[in-house]
């Protein structure tokens, strides 16, 4: 009877993270996969440096941090989800003017 309770606990669990992990975020996601293939285009055109790739990156870090804090409880309120907005509008900024800055990678 214990191995059958701690079986099942340990099931509901396990199943309670994959939920967690699994909160529903497509436009989130969509953009986020967008933003990370403007930054890899910018290292290879060379409008970006290294160091500004780098923060811009940091700043993806910062926001999947989020997203993954967000979906913890295994739903993303719509307050987080504005949250989760504003911080990709503003990292879209930040991509945007470290790509037409003048500064470019040396070869």
């Amino acid at each position: 009877m214990k191995k059958l309770v701690s079986l099942m606990s340990a099931a509901v669990l396990i199943l309670g993270l994959g939920v967690a992990a699994f909160a529903n975020t497509p436009y989130i996601n969509r953009r986020e996969h967008r933003e990370q293939q403007r930054i890899r285009q910018g290292e290879r055109s060379g409008e970006l440096t290294r160091r500004e790739a780098g923060r811009l990156e940091a700043e993806q870090g910062r926001i999947r941090g989020y997203e993954w804090y967000a979906k913890s409880d295994g739903h993303v309120s719509r307050a987080e989800r504005h949250h989760l907005d504003r911080m990709l509008d503003r990292s879209s900024r930040d991509i945007y003017r470290q790509k037409h800055d003048g500064q470019d990678r040396l070869p």
